[in-house]
């Protein structure tokens, strides 16, 4: 899991104070490493979904929901995924790789259950 080259530099304006936090987060699939700047492997089901968070605690931060996509519309074996900071464009933030690789047939549904993001 790794923060993207992108946002190191958001997270350094941040400390600065020249760039506000990211109000929102964003998930996307992808079906092979999306590298550091999320854009590699998308999935077919590129849709991006809404994440919610807990409050941080001890360097890291863990989701407060579910994250569902419904009526996947590609058939494909998804591997990883990247967090942004927009539904569509947007600042790639972080990425990494799913618990285990997950198959999906067209019409599925998928869900990562739980997302945890820390800090060195």
């Amino acid at each position: 899991m790794s923060i993207s080259n992108a946002f190191e530099t958001v997270l350094l304006d941040v400390v600065a104070g020249t760039t506000p936090a990211v109000t929102g987060a964003y998930v996307q699939l992808h079906t092979g490493d999306p590298t550091e700047a999320c854009d590699q492997n998308v999935a077919g089901e590129s849709t991006r979904q809404a994440i919610s968070w807990n409050a941080a605690s001890g360097d890291s931060i863990t989701s407060s929901a579910a994250v569902t996509w419904t009526n996947v519309s590609t058939a494909e074996t998804l591997t990883h995924w990247s967090l942004w900071s927009a539904d569509t464009s947007g600042t790639a933030i972080w990425y990494g790789a799913l618990s285990g690789s997950a198959t999906v047939a067209v019409g599925d549904t998928f869900q990562i259950t739980s997302l945890t993001l820390t800090l060195d």
